[in-house]
C-alpha cells in the first residue's frame, strides 16, 4: 500500500519518470507553522548529484505545499505537497535491453507478475524518487515532534562494504557496549554529519576507507551496500502499541519499507545475542520525582502506596545501560532510541550481466541511466525521516489516550 500511520497518516504518489512525486499528509495537528521553508532542507539532503559519489541526475527538489496550510500556519486537513521531476530521461531505458530484461535484483520482474504491466524506465515506484514525498512529510512530523517534545533525530553512515565505523570486536560484540559509540550517539548532529560529506560517516579516516571504497567500485561499473545508524534523542516514555504495533516492530516497518533495505536491529542487535543475560539487562535506577499531574505521556514507577489511591510522589526511573535501545516490552523507556539499517547494494549496475529477458531467452544486460554506486550517504535523510513518521504517529496515538484518561479522571474527581 502507498499509505502509512494510522493518526498521522502520509500517502505517497508518483514514478521515476513522471511529471512529479508527492504526498498527502492527513492528521497533522492545526496550528503547527510550516512552510517550504521548513521542508527544504531534509529535501536537499537527500536530493541526487551531491557529489561523484552519487547519481548524477540534475533535480532541484523543490517542494511546494499546495494545501492544509494559510499563513504558513496547518490547519488540521490534508496538506499537499509535491515536487516536480524536472531531468527524468526514460530514453535511457529505451533499446534493445533496458526494456527487455528485467534488471536482475530490481522489481522489474516482480512488479511484472504483480500486476501485469509494469513502469519500463526508472523502476516506476521502486525507484528511490518515491523516497522524496517521505522526507518531506517527515520533516512536518520532525517539526511537532522538537516542539512539543524535543526530540532530535540524527542518522549517520556506520559502514560501507566492509569498511566500518565500528567494527565487531571479541570485546564489543554490539556497538552497544562500546563507551565510543554511546559518547557519540549522545551528542552527535546532523551538522556533525554533514560535514563529512560525501559519504556522511561522522570520522575522518572512517570516512576516508568509505569513501575509497565507493570509487573504486564507481570506476568498475560496479555497486556497493552499506549501513546507515541512527539515534533518536528525548523521546517520551510509554510510545509503541503492543503486541503488533510495537515501537520497534513499526521503526523495522518503516526502514524496511524503504527501497534496497534488507535488514534491521535495534538497540544491541544481533550483537547482543552473543552477551549473556546478566551483561545485557538494563538496571533500573532512580532519576528525579514527580507529582503524578506532570507524568503526561511518561512510563513511571508508582511508589510509596500510590499503586493504592494514596497520595505519593511518583519516581521516574531510567536504565543504567541501553542495551535495549530505548525500548522495552515494545514501548519506548525514555531513553535515547538507535537502531541501524542495512542496504544492499544498487541493482542497476554498468558491467554487463548476463541473464534472461521477459521472454526468457538468454541474452546480455548492459544498464544504461544515471545510478547511485552506493545509496547509504542519501539514505540518511531518509532514515531519519521514517523515524519520524513513526514516532509522530506513536505520539499522537499516547497523547490521546492520555487525555481520554485525564477527562476520565476528571469527571470521577
Amino acid at each position: 500500500m502507498s499509505t502509512f500511520g494510522h493518526a498521522f497518516r502520509v500517502t505517497t504518489y508518483g514514478e521515476s519518470h513522471c511529471s512529479s512525486v508527492g504526498c498527502i499528509v492527513d492528521g497533522c495537528p492545526p496550528g503547527l507553522s510550516i512552510t517550504e521553508s521548513d521542508i527544504q532542507p531534509q529535501l536537499t539532503r537527500r536530493r541526487p548529484g551531491q557529489s561523484a559519489l552519487t547519481t548524477p541526475r540534475d533535480e532541484k527538489d523543490r517542494v511546494m505545499i499546495q494545501s492544509g496550510t494559510e499563513f504558513g500556519i496547518s490547519l488540521g486537513t490534508p496538506i499537499s505537497l509535491m515536487v516536480k521531476n524536472e531531468d527524468q530521461r526514460p530514453k535511457d531505458y529505451g533499446g534493445s535491453t533496458m526494456d527487455m530484461f528485467p534488471r536482475p535484483s530490481h522489481a522489474d520482474y516482480t512488479y511484472q507478475e504483480k500486476y501485469g504491466v509494469r513502469a519500463s524506465s526508472g523502476g516506476g515506484r521502486s525507484s528511490a524518487r518515491e523516497t522524496i514525498a517521505r522526507v518531506a512529510a517527515g520533516a512536518i512530523a520532525e517539526k511537532y515532534l522538537s516542539i512539543v517534545h524535543g526530540v532530535e533525530i540524527v542518522a549517520f553512515v556506520s559502514s560501507v562494504g566492509g569498511e566500518h565505523l565500528f567494527p565487531p570486536t571479541p570485546t564489543h560484540p554490539s556497538a552497544s557496549t562500546n563507551p565510543v559509540f554511546l559518547d557519540m550517539i549522545d551528542q552527535i548532529t546532523r551538522n556533525d554529519v554533514d560535514a563529512h560529506l560525501p559519504v556522511r560517516c561522522p570520522n575522518e579516516e572512517a570516512s576516508a576507507r568509505m569513501k575509497r571504497l565507493i570509487e573504486e567500485v564507481r570506476d568498475r561499473k560496479d555497486s556497493i551496500g552499506g549501513t546507515v545508524t541512527c539515534v533518536i534523542r528525548n523521546v517520551p516514555a510509554g510510545l509503541g502499541e503492543p503486541c503488533f504495533d510495537k515501537l520497534e516492530a513499526k521503526l523495522a516497518h518503516a526502514m524496511l519499507s524503504i527501497p534496497a533495505t534488507k535488514s534491521f536491529e535495534i538497540g544491541s542487535g544481533f550483537g547482543g545475542c552473543e552477551i549473556p543475560g546478566s551483561i545485557h539487562n538494563d538496571a533500573f535506577i532512580s532519576s528525579v520525582p514527580i507529582p503524578p499531574s506532570q507524568s503526561g505521556v511518561e512510563v513511571s514507577a508508582q511508589v510509596n502506596g500510590a499503586q493504592n489511591g494514596a497520595a505519593s510522589r511518583i519516581m521516574r526511573l531510567k536504565t543504567r545501560t541501553n542495551n535495549s535501545g530505548g525500548v522495552q516490552g515494545g514501548i519506548s523507556n525514555g531513553a535515547h532510541i538507535y537502531f541501524r539499517c542495512g542496504f544492499k547494494p544498487p541493482a542497476t549496475i554498468g558491467q554487463a550481466q548476463n541473464t534472461v529477458d521477459f521472454n526468457g531467452k538468454e541474452g546480455i544486460l548492459e544498464a544504461k541511466g544515471r545510478h547511485d554506486p552506493c545509496v547509504v550517504p542519501r539514505a540518511v535523510p531518509i532514515v531519519e525521516a521514517m523515524a519520524a513518521l513513526v514516532l509522530m504517529d506513536a505520539a499522537m496515538i499516547q497523547e490521546s489516550r492520555q487525555a481520554m484518561r485525564s477527562n476520565l479522571q476528571n469527571r470521577i474527581s
